[in-house]
């Protein structure tokens, strides 16, 4: 069986997990068998076959901390300063502090030492940051921040060991300062830090190696968290088939505003390209003409008021709902979003009918009682929800809180369950910022929503799409060119599954 046909084995190769989980999965690995000196020589000879492998040999300083990051140093430079490679190395603390396996490393260590400071740092074009791991849990301080302040101040090549200094690997939060890495080497599994702002932009390019931790070892983690990939949702797609037919593929309803009319028509063609087999924009009458004119593919239904559009909800074909874009703030949008709620439809909501209950959010999250996402953006989130704490757990909290998925849109997009379940998407280019692209992915999930996608990843398909779509078309991309480029990017995606299938055979 192939591992894009294997929820259960797919999943582990895009799992986030957090120092405290990546903690558990090397004391699971030791209990298998494996000393915990053995994964600390194994890490740091992985880092310096990735430096290698960057770079030219050059004079090379290793800033190395009391901990095992500072180990992972140690373990580097011998093996470095074996390939030929003149190697320093600064260290934070004294080597009488140093304990564990951190201490055996530094007693293999015969090369010399410079004192931490950022004079030493002269007559160097390229640093192994080795001072914290991912776990740290406090801001960086002391002599420490006063390198990590040079590093950041400096023009040097750096590779952080893990994550730069000063990065909570948990959180992508800064804590104290952190100096950007061109090259970040870590192990076995990414860690949510390593793609959530400000986070991401400090990694530079990201190598995973890995050191003989077996994917076994999740079974007892059970991660919850992941990164967004095709392998996550490829094997419940709902592609074409050759005997199905346009009622097979769902109908979207899209609520069309009666002042903005671009945002609704782009959720419309949104939803079309991803595939639903139908799509109704319901149109207040003053604008019919605007939509009929301007879509070709969909149908334009008029309709007058609350009464008007509950006519329209009362055909059961119309599978899915998509209502916010362009539909104006007020007590009208409100109703409308009720009243879809009420259908027990499943539903998109997003931007106008999210803004609707600024002042009454309760009474939204207690009128979902069925499939429904949610796609915030920074500002609207912060307007129904009070949740804090970083991106990941602001969205779960939303989640729980609303009982729907929550899409928080962004670079770094989270998409959480109200089941603790969260994907980080993180394919998504600078240039994707334009307005209108969210309309456009709202209009992607209904559609996949549509055609039988669960809401979870039916969100998290989506996101992955309008990124790779936008990275397809390059920078200049602007709304509209969106849809119209998703089946490029659909047809590169069945490419590569039946490729898949084909070698999994």
């Amino acid at each position: 069986m192939s591992a894009l046909e294997t929820d259960s084995l797919c999943h582990f190769d895009q799992v986030l997990l957090t120092p405290a989980q990546m903690n558990a999965a090397d004391q699971a690995t030791i209990a298998l068998g494996i000393s915990s000196l053995d994964l600390m020589e194994r890490a740091g000879a992985a880092v310096a076959t990735a430096i290698q492998a960057r770079w030219t040999r050059q004079p090379i300083l290793v800033l190395c901390g009391p901990g095992n990051n500072g180990g992972d140093g140690f373990v580097c430079a011998r093996h470095l300063d074996g390939a030929g490679w003149p190697v320093k190395i600064a260290l934070l603390c004294e080597l009488s502090e140093l304990k564990g396996d951190a201490a055996h490393q530094a007693l293999l260590w015969t090369g010399g030492f410079v004192p931490f400071s950022s004079g030493s740092l002269e007559g160097f074009r390229l640093v192994i940051d080795a001072i914290f791991g991912a776990g740290l849990s406090r801001p960086v301080e002391g002599q420490a921040r006063d390198m990590v302040e040079a590093l950041v101040n400096l023009d040097l090549d750096i590779c952080a060991i893990d994550v730069p200094s000063g990065l909570d690997g948990a959180t992508g939060q800064i804590l104290g300062g952190a100096a950007a890495a061109d090259l970040t080497v870590t192990f076995f599994r990414k860690k949510p830090g390593h793609l959530l702002l400000p986070g991401r932009q400090l990694c530079g390019d990201l190598v995973v190696a890995q050191i003989g931790i077996q994917a076994s070892v999740l079974d007892a983690i059970a991660p919850m968290t992941f990164e967004n990939h095709p392998a996550l949702w490829l094997s419940r797609y709902p592609w074409p088939e050759i005997n199905g037919n346009k009622y097979q593929r769902g109908h979207v309803l899209v609520l069309g505003g009666d002042t903005v009319t671009g945002a609704s028509r782009l959720t419309a063609c949104g939803a079309m390209r991803a595939g639903a087999g139908l799509v109704t924009l319901a149109s207040p009458p003053d604008t019919w003409m605007i939509y009929a004119s301007a879509l070709t593919s969909a149908m334009v239904r008029p309709f007058n008021g609350l009464a008007g559009f509950t006519e329209l909800l009362a055909d059961a074909r119309r599978n899915v709902i998509a209502i916010g874009p362009g539909a104006n703030v007020g007590d009208a949008t409100r109703q409308y979003v009720l009243a879809a709620l009420a259908a027990r439809r499943t539903t998109v909501l997003d931007a106008d009918a999210l803004t609707a209950f600024a002042e009454t959010p309760r009474r939204l999250f207690d009128a979902i009682d069925g499939p429904c996402v949610l796609t915030p953006h920074e500002g609207e989130f912060d307007r129904l929800f009070t949740a804090g704490g970083d991106k990941l757990l602001r969205t779960r909290r939303a989640a729980v809180e609303s009982g729907a998925v929550v899409l928080l849109k962004g670079a770094d997009t989270v998409i959480a369950a109200p089941d603790g379940r969260a994907i980080v998407n993180a394919n998504a280019p600078a240039h994707l910022a334009t307005g209108g692209s969210g309309d456009v992915l709202t209009g992607f999930i209904a559609g996949l929503l549509a055609q039988g996608l669960d809401v979870f990843h039916a969100a998290a398909a989506a996101a992955w799409l309008h990124g790779e779509v936008a990275n397809y078309l390059g920078i200049g991309l602007i709304a509209e060119d969106l849809p119209d480029a998703l089946p490029h990017v659909l047809q590169a995606l069945n490419e590569r599954m039946k490729q898949a299938l084909r070698e999994g055979a």
